[in-house]
């Protein structure tokens, strides 16, 4: 599904050029759920972006599903991301004055989708909170907020989902019943990549990849032996 050949992100503040990422390789399968972790400042984020097409490479290949997108127009990656992946993050980036199914309905919006208010309720209904449709953010708890944002990330029905500290701001309870919420679309065959700087967390993905200063130093899958990169 997604693949990176040699891939380089250099940022420049000033006169000075940051590399973020640099000569990153790695392909990820269609099903995975995946956890990629590291420090503040490893460059997770900034692979998670790449990956969805939130920011574009300096040089090396970024191939997703079968198609070279390293060249591609900003208009072109916007499309992709509209209809190929669902996004969710930690401050839950909710309307606060708009409903749940409100919320939802956002990237209908923008993609045109038909049925966008039955579609929403059916995204609801999936992470269990079709019956808080008509409550606002406030009137949510955080573990409830973050559901709404995971229904959003699942209303165009992607085919990648991309989760950047997803449980960051939850207790541990909430934490756990997000965690299984992944793992029960992943098992629906939705491929996911969590982004985390907790061990706790990564342990629940099927690989755990690490970064370190831009690089991949290891890719372990789960109940396999490490593989070193």
């Amino acid at each position: 599904m997604v693949k990176l050949e040699e891939a380089t992100k250099i940022y420049r503040m000033g006169k000075v050029d940051i590399l973020a990422l640099r000569g990153v390789s790695l392909t990820i399968e269609q099903g995975e759920m995946v956890a990629i972790i590291g420090a503040s400042g490893s460059g997770k984020s900034t692979l998670m972006n790449i990956i969805g097409f939130l920011d574009k490479l300096t040089s090396g290949r970024h191939i997703f599903e079968g198609t070279d997108v390293s060249q591609f127009s900003d208009n072109r990656l916007a499309e992709l991301r509209n209809t190929k992946i669902g996004f969710v993050f930690q401050d839950f980036n909710l309307l606060r004055r708009a409903t749940a199914v409100a919320n939802v309905e956002l990237p209908l919006v923008y993609a045109g989708g038909l049925r966008k208010r039955q579609r929403a309720l059916e995204a609801l209904e999936r992470v269990g909170l079709a019956a808080r449709a008509n409550h606002k953010p406030t009137e949510l708890s955080g573990g409830e907020q973050q559901r709404v944002a995971i229904a959003r990330a699942l209303v165009n029905n992607p085919s990648l989902v991309l989760a950047d500290e997803p449980t960051g701001n939850l207790d541990s309870v909430s934490s756990g019943e997000i965690i299984s919420l992944f793992r029960k679309l992943n098992q629906d065959g939705i491929t996911v990549v969590m982004v985390t700087h907790e061990m706790e967390i990564a342990e629940q993905a099927k690989r755990i990849i690490r970064i370190r200063d831009g690089q991949i130093v290891s890719d372990e899958r789960v109940g396999v032996a490490a593989k070193s990169v």
